[in-house]
């Protein structure tokens, strides 16, 4: 990957922001003229800066009451057994997130269901019953105070400020 210039984090601050802004109003944000604005944002997409634009839906407005947090611990942590369950998880709708991680837990995966006995049904039914897992501990979502999608931008700048 090429190493990002200002105009190139701003492009992606500024969409990760509002990802569906025109690219006149993106290039008109940045300070450039809209075609090499067009080309900078598909280089992004190539290199993998940019991994695709999505809507920020509501889960409870669609009727996703329940949010659950899921401490997974395997009882083999090969890497073929770490694989086949990060396939697993891949395959099961209504885990949303799975992260590997270091110390006492092995994954950490973030579940959203339609109601409590949904997401029990999963829990019982394939997630504890899967192959190599040893425990599962979960944890209700009783609210969220905060939820922001990408990077801290503003935090890079600064820290590339003091670099310089």
């Amino acid at each position: 990957m090429s190493r990002l210039d200002p105009i190139d984090r701003k492009i992606l601050a500024e969409l990760q922001a509002d990802g569906r802004m025109t690219n006149v109003e993106l290039a008109r944000r940045v300070g450039i003229s809209a075609p090499p604005c067009l080309r900078r944002v598909r280089t992004l997409e190539e290199e993998g800066y940019i991994r695709g634009y999505h809507a920020d839906v509501d889960a409870r407005a669609l009727g996703f009451e329940v949010q659950v947090f899921a401490m997974v611990g395997l009882q083999s942590q090969a890497e073929s057994d770490l694989n086949a369950f990060e396939n697993l998880c891949r395959s099961w709708p209504l885990v949303r997130e799975c992260h590997m991680l270091n110390g006492e837990v092995d994954f950490v995966l973030k579940c959203v269901a339609p109601d409590l006995s949904t997401f029990q049904g999963f829990l019982t039914d394939e997630l504890t019953a899967a192959d190599n897992v040893a425990s599962v501990k979960t944890s209700l979502v009783i609210r969220c105070a905060k939820d922001e999608p990408g990077v801290p931008f503003e935090v890079l700048e600064d820290r590339l400020q003091q670099d310089a």
